[in-house]
This record gives structure tokens, C-alpha cells and sequence, in this order.
């Protein structure tokens, strides 16, 4: 629901070489999921960031996982966002849009910028519910 209020803020996960997808998905909990799904529902957008070595990579997110299973989750200051900073934080040479040290913040503005859809439903399933509240708030 807070997607449907702020469509740049949503559940974010990574996932390792295999496709495996992690998420931080509440107080010491680290989802693992082989399906495009995630703890809120289905995956709507991706971005692939490249330029990593698969063991790099994985090494990185195994860390950042390994860290968040022993961490009390907190909607404004340590959530899924963080959790995939962490790992991205873990890499070397990483740079999107301009950004070479991730945080929560940035991490909205990457995807909601870099991030590309799946399907159609997933562009409606983001921002639909933001438009009928926004119109109905214009409407009274």
C-alpha cells in the first residue's frame, strides 16, 4: 500500500547469478525466492547492473544476507532498500547513474528512474492505484 501512495518507494530485493531472489522481509528474516515473487507479491521491475563477477556478486549478497537475518527491520532507517545497498555497497566498480555508494534514497531513484518494467501489468500494477487516489483527491 505505500507504493500506491508513493510509487517511487516499493519492496526491493536482489538477486544472485542463479536468479535466486533475496529480500529482506521483516525483523530477521531474508526471503528466498526461485519464482518472480517477492514478500509483497509478484516482481514488477528489474535492473541488471552488470559488470561484477558472478562470485563477486554472489559473495556480496551471501554478506549482505548474512547481515540482515541478525537485523530488526525498521520501515524509515533499515529495510529491504538497505539490504540491497549493503550488498551493492560490498562490490567493486559498480556505478549507476551516477551513484557509486548505495543507500535507501538513491536506491528509490535508481529504480524508479533505471528500473524497467516486466510487463504492462507490472507499469499498471505501480502506478495505477496512484493515479485513481490522486485523481479522486482532485475530484472532492
Amino acid at each position: 500500500m505505500i507504493t500506491w501512495l508513493f510509487p517511487f518507494v516499493g519492496h526491493l530485493g536482489i538477486a544472485d547469478s542463479r536468479g535466486v531472489v533475496y529480500d529482506f522481509q521483516g525483523p530477521y528474516s531474508i526471503g528466498v525466492r526461485t519464482t518472480p515473487h517477492m514478500a509483497f507479491g509478484s516482481i514488477t521491475r528489474k535492473l541488471f547492473v552488470g559488470r561484477v563477477s558472478s562470485a563477486e556478486w554472489d559473495r556480496a549478497i551471501y554478506a549482505a544476507n548474512d547481515v540482515y537475518k541478525e537485523r530488526m527491520h525498521n520501515l524509515f532507517c533499515d529495510n529491504c532498500h538497505s539490504h540491497v545497498a549493503n550488498a551493492l555497497n560490498q562490490m567493486d566498480g559498480i556505478r549507476i547513474l551516477g551513484f557509486s555508494k548505495f543507500n535507501m534514497v538513491n536506491l528509490a531513484i535508481i529504480m524508479f528512474f533505471k528500473g524497467r518494467f516486466l510487463s504492462l501489468s507490472g507499469l499498471f500494477h505501480q502506478f495505477l492505484p496512484f493515479v485513481a487516489i490522486l485523481l479522486f483527491a482532485l475530484y472532492i
